[in-house]
């Protein structure tokens, strides 16, 4: 069921949770196993979880002791694959204390724009769902090319909502909302509700992160908010460290309303 208001979200079938590099790497590493807490609590519930886990290369960086963010592509491809087999380690570690199982699932951009890997990745993900398997899905960082900065994985996790026709889709930072302008100027004001199609005329929207470690702003969730919405799914923006209440439902983050529900003549559900 497609949530058309945050109470409804403890009743939606198939949900996605996008969370961004800064929130789980770094002095913020300790925010896995709350993050973890939310997502079993949901998983408990009978929710289908798919969660889309920047942090790569963030989480590899310290191995190779660099110091900040490598510019070139081959250190982040070297960074991005010590730091996923590391990052998933964490989640397993976490998961164990509910029983959960993790699969890992690497994706590109091109993984779900061409009709073959498309249909491996939808009938992958769907099977293991089936076998109550959370799927943990990353950018492939390791192969990547341009697709590397590619918006902090936003856009990829609106193109996996709309893959395996999730409820919800919910986009995790270090910031609590989407704001009129960014947070941290005088005169921002919390956008609570975004109906569908809304172009947010007048809302100054900042183009990149602030901590450094990962490539995403209030920009690319936007862009990948509307793009879940148009597939129909309800869309949810906040805090890594509001996730719990974000998946009980209630009143935080920005709200993305999801296209209305298309029927056809006699009034049922339209197929997609």
């Amino acid at each position: 069921m497609t949530p058309r208001r945050r109470t409804e979200i403890p009743h939606a079938t198939r949900i996605v949770v996008k969370v961004g590099s800064s929130s789980i790497s770094g002095d913020n590493a300790g925010q896995i196993a709350p993050l973890v807490d939310a997502l079993a609590a949901a998983h408990e519930r009978g929710i289908e979880v798919v969660l889309v886990s920047s942090g790569a290369i963030a989480t590899g960086m310290p191995y190779l002791k660099l110091d900040e963010r490598p510019t070139d592509l081959a250190t982040q491809q070297a960074a991005a694959s010590v730091g996923q087999n590391l990052l998933v380690f964490r989640y397993q570690d976490s998961l164990d204390r509910y029983g959960i199982v993790a699969g890992q699932v690497l994706l590109t951009a091109g993984d779900l724009e061409n009709p073959t890997p498309r249909s491996n990745a939808q009938r992958a993900m769907d099977r293991l769902l089936a076998l109550k398997i959370l799927p943990i899905v990353n950018e492939n960082d390791t192969v990547a090319t341009h697709e590397i900065r590619f918006g902090d994985n936003d856009r990829l996790a609106a193109l996996v909502a709309e893959l395996i026709g999730a409820d919800l889709l919910v986009l995790l930072s270090d910031v609590d909302a989407l704001y009129t302008k960014p947070p941290h100027l005088d005169g921002a004001k919390r956008i609570e509700h975004v109906p569908f199609g809304d172009a947010l005329t007048g809302v100054e929207i900042g183009s990149v992160g602030r901590t450094g470690v990962g490539t995403g702003g209030a920009e690319t969730k936007v862009s990948a908010a509307r793009i879940a919405a148009e597939a129909g799914a309800a869309v949810l923006i906040t805090a890594t460290s509001l996730v719990a209440d974000a998946l009980a439902g209630r009143e935080v983050g920005t709200w993305f309303e999801p296209a209305p529900e298309r029927h056809t003549a006699d009034g049922e559900p339209a197929l997609a």
